[in-house]
């Protein structure tokens, strides 16, 4: 935290000097604004937390509801820069994690120190509609887990995205679109990464990661990119429809969900072995109404890591595949209503099949800026009559 510290405080000094200024006294537009005099660059500071209050409960088939466990927790703390470098179309994106759920993972690959950095990206707009992202940031993976957690539609993402996601890394990326007609949009999205997942600082383990996405607007583009935004905050006039596939190749990956969860050893260092994952996605919204469904299936050359002589380690890749689909409406009161199921089919060998079924309820004091998030959710095991319950309730501010 003495490392944050010092950076809030370097900041601070930066601001002495310059002689265009502007504080944005709106709520959730960053709480100071710099632009330099010469105007060569700018930069904006932000800060959101969410506080969450948990509870799970396991209920047993023959002695119904048992005792559970709760808790209380700061969720997700983040510090936030942005702005541009040297012309508008060069600019960039700083995210520094601040609570302990947020920076935990250390391990002997980030040299046992805590995961502060999420984001740390440079985005230039070189040639017409093409963009070059180059830094650590969020892979084009499943449509959820690039949802900013500050605009999801219920209190955490789903169960899809914690067993399947792809999440963040090291590397480059390349990003296009065009319009055919006067609406119809195409966005294509290529990205070459380390494959290690995020704030590694040994040298690239296995091998490297590629991934590619696209996306298919039929009906034009969403208001204020309303198609990576939970539930229809704008109240879309005309029907809106955002289709993707993204691929995900990671060759030679250590790690048990790829570039995520815990590194694989065996007897002469890490267990090595290509990942592939497939995402489908859509999101639709309309006056209110807001749907969006994923599917994602994630596969292994030899999922089960195993030493030089062939005996197995007790480590192995999650492989399966999954289904996420989420439904909601948006009163004109700012609540929202919305319901989610989401099913997980692992392999045989990792267990059975499992469901949850999620109601929440959201009130948008101003919009996702400013919100109170509670849901209630029900897993089914298909392997036998138990079952599990889990309550949260979550407050989100976001300056």
């Amino acid at each position: 935290m003495r490392k944050i510290g010092l950076v809030i405080v370097m900041f601070s000094f930066t601001t002495v000097g310059f002689s265009q200024t502007n504080v944005a006294n709106k709520f959730g537009k960053g709480f100071y604004n710099v632009i330099a005099e010469d105007s060569s660059y700018s930069m904006k500071l932000a800060v959101r937390f969410q506080t969450l209050y948990l509870g799970e409960w396991d209920i047993d088939g023959e002695d119904g509801i048992q005792d559970g466990t709760s808790n209380f927790l700061i969720r997700r703390a983040r510090l936030k820069f942005g702005g541009f470098i040297y012309n508008p179309k060069v600019v960039y994106k700083i995210e520094f994690a601040l609570s302990n759920r947020d920076m935990s993972g250390a391990s002997a690959e980030t040299k046992n120190a805590p995961r502060y950095v999420l984001d740390a990206v440079v985005k230039w707009n070189f040639a017409g509609n093409f963009v070059l992202w180059a830094g650590q940031t969020k892979l084009p993976g499943n449509r959820e887990r690039v949802i900013s957690s500050a605009n999801l539609q219920f209190v955490d993402r789903s169960m899809l995205n914690s067993k399947f996601n792809i999440d963040r890394d090291m590397g480059v990326q390349l990003r296009h679109h065009f319009v055919l007609g006067e609406s119809f949009t195409i966005r294509e999205m290529a990205s070459f990464a380390q494959g290690d997942g995020r704030n590694i600082t040994v040298k690239n383990i296995g091998g490297y990661q590629y991934t590619g996405r696209i996306e298919i607007l039929p009906m034009g583009k969403f208001a204020s990119k309303g198609d990576y935004i939970g539930g229809d905050m704008k109240r879309e006039e005309k029907p809106k429809l955002s289709i993707a596939l993204s691929y995900d190749y990671n060759e030679n990956a250590v790690r048990q969900h790829g570039n995520l969860k815990n590194f694989m050893y065996n007897d002469i260092g890490y267990y090595e072995t290509t990942v592939s994952t497939v995402f489908a996605d859509l999101m639709f919204k309309w006056n209110g109404v807001s749907l969006m469904a994923e599917y994602a299936n994630k596969q292994a050359v030899d999922p089960i890591a195993k030493n030089s002589d062939g005996t197995e380690t007790g480590d192995n890749v999650y492989v399966g595949q999954g289904f996420n689909v989420a439904l909601g409406y948006l009163l004109k009161s700012n609540w929202e209503i919305a319901g989610r199921y989401t099913t997980i089919i692992p392999e045989s060998f990792i267990g059975s099949a499992y469901s949850q079924y999620t109601l929440g309820v959201s009130r948008y004091i101003v919009g996702h800026k400013l919100k109170v998030q509670g849901d209630v959710s029900y897993n089914t095991f298909n392997s036998s009559n138990d079952a599990g319950l889990m309550t949260r309730l979550q407050i989100d501010v976001h300056f």
